[in-house]
Parts: C-alpha cells; structure tokens; sequence
C-alpha cells in the first residue's frame, strides 16, 4: 500500500513538475520566515539574557506569562484588539457585500470599471500616508476641521485627547482603506451566480431588491462564512501599521486604542524583558487558534457544508 502511494505522487509529480516547481518558492518563503522563526517562541519560557541566548538562557517556566498578566496590559490589549476586530470584520464585511452588489447591478461598463478602480485605490496607499491625511484633519492647531470650525466662530476641539472619537475614526479609515479590496472576492462570487435565477424571478414579478434579497444575498452566503472564519482566525492580530501609524505616541489614547501588537512593539522598543515580550506574543497566537476552532465548530453545528474544516 506504501509503495502504491508512493508511485502515485511520484506520477503526480512527473504530470505536473511545472506547478510543483512554480509552488517552491512560496514554500520556502513560509518555511523562512514562518516555521524557522517558530524556534523563538521558546524565550516565552525561559529568563533571557544577551550572553547565554535564546536556547541557553536560563528556564523560568510560566513567569513570563505571569507577569504580563499581573502587569495590568493583558486584559486591556486583549479586550482592545478583540473589540476592534470584530467591529471591523463586521462593518468591513457588511460594506464589501453591499458595495458589490452595487457594482455588480451597475448597467455602464466603463463606469462600473472606473467606480471599482477609484474603490480599490485607497487599497494602495500607504499607512503612513493616511496617517498625514488624519493628522492634517483633526490636528488642534491647524487641522482642516478645526480651521473651518474657527471660521464659523466655534472653539478647536482636540480629536488627539478625545479616546472615545478613535474608536470610530479608527474603524472609517479600515473601512475606507479595505472595503474596495476585500469587495472583489464578493463580486466574484456574484458573477458566477446563474443569470437564470434572475431571470426566473423577474419573470414572476420580483423587482431589483427582492432579487438581491431572495437570490444574491443566500448564493453569497457561503462566501461570507468562509470569509469572516479566515477573519476570525486573525482576530488576536491587530493592524499593526495602521494603529500604530494613526496613534502614534499619543499615550493619553492607549487605554482605548492600544492592542496586542503595538505593545508588544511598544515593549521591545522601550524595554529588554524578551521574555514577556514573547509570552505576549504566544498568548496571542494560542488565542487565536482556540478562536478559530471555537468559530468553526459552531458554524459546523449550525450548517455542516459552510464550516472551514
């Protein structure tokens, strides 16, 4: 039986040598930058210091993982970064299918065509460069905002000492950077839905939007589960760059805005304790495989065929 199956991938192989070679590099891409670092997570258990290194360092056991819980950050991080998530996973989900169908409905060919161009766009454009845009809006002295408040005759308000105000910018400028990207995969799935259903439905009277209702939205269905699981198993894992370029060091802000990553970040920048740096850092990935599974079960138990795995 071992031989069988041996010949058979040796076949598979012969047949499509040209794919297999084509797939090397991202194989060895993920095995450089995704297995080998895996080595590291070992610091999360051991009193790291310079001299001995990573494996030689002294074990400690869980310490690490104690002390960034009894530090006070780990509940905040956490409810932060799960917080944020969800909001954008749902607003970003809900925007991506809306904006779809309506591209999908448009009649003009080259306005369709620019319309998703001009979406797609801010997909491009770096962090660093939205982060100019938001700070010449709300900046206290000579923002945009406050300037055309003065004219009117009303006082500056300080966006960047208002924490409550980032929880909705924070999640317009993921909306706006995203929605026109994460848009394509619900547009595809539209275009393979059967023209004859909407012919069939048009024909027993359906106008537009019980169209959209009765037969885009449940082909969509699928679509969006497999979507938002992959979103979840990233859940534990904040955008980085965008957080960290649009808060900056505003520390009047972190309790509301600061998530796993940019302290993690924060801590190997300002501090030397590795170990807990890495203890955060492993909390973080565990969290995100218990999150996944948990997700995917119940989308099992509910409807079996739209479960992940």
């Amino acid at each position: 039986m071992k031989a069988q199956t041996e010949i058979a991938w040796l076949k598979e192989l012969k047949k499509n040598k040209i794919l297999f070679i084509m797939l090397v590099p991202a194989v060895v891409y993920i095995i450089i930058f995704s297995y080998i670092p895996l080595s590291g997570l070992v610091m999360a258990f051991k009193k790291y210091n310079y001299s001995d290194g990573f494996f030689m360092s002294p074990w400690n056991g869980i310490e690490n993982f104690r002390f960034f819980f009894l530090s006070g950050k780990a509940w905040l991080v956490t409810r932060n970064t799960m917080v944020y998530n969800l909001v954008f996973i749902i607003s970003g989900t809900v925007m991506e299918v809306i904006c779809a169908i309506l591209i999908a409905e448009m009649r003009g060919k080259y306005y369709k065509k620019t319309t998703q161009s001009l979406m797609f766009l801010p997909f491009f454009v770096s962090w660093v460069i939205v982060a100019t845009f938001i700070y010449n809006i709300f900046n206290y002295e000579y923002g945009i905002m406050n300037s055309v408040l003065n004219a009117f005759g009303w006082s500056s308000v300080d966006v960047y000492s208002m924490p409550m105000a980032w929880m909705l910018i924070l999640p317009l400028c993921a909306i706006w950077k995203g929605v026109g990207y994460g848009s394509i995969v619900y547009l595809a799935a539209i275009m393979g839905i059967s023209k004859e259903m909407y012919e069939a439905a048009e024909i027993d009277g359906a106008n537009k939007f019980k169209r959209i209702w009765h037969i885009t939205i449940p082909q969509l269905t699928p679509t969006i589960v497999i979507m938002v699981l992959l979103a979840v198993g990233r859940i534990m894992r904040g955008n980085f760059e965008m957080f960290y370029q649009l808060i900056g060091t505003s520390a009047n802000l972190y309790d509301t805005t600061d998530i796993i990553d940019t302290f993690v970040f924060r801590s190997m920048t300002t501090g030397s304790d590795f170990g807990m740096i890495s203890a955060a850092s492993f909390y973080q990935s565990i969290f995100c495989l218990v999150f996944i599974v948990a997700v995917n079960q119940i989308v099992k138990a509910v409807q079996k065929d739209y479960a992940l795995f």
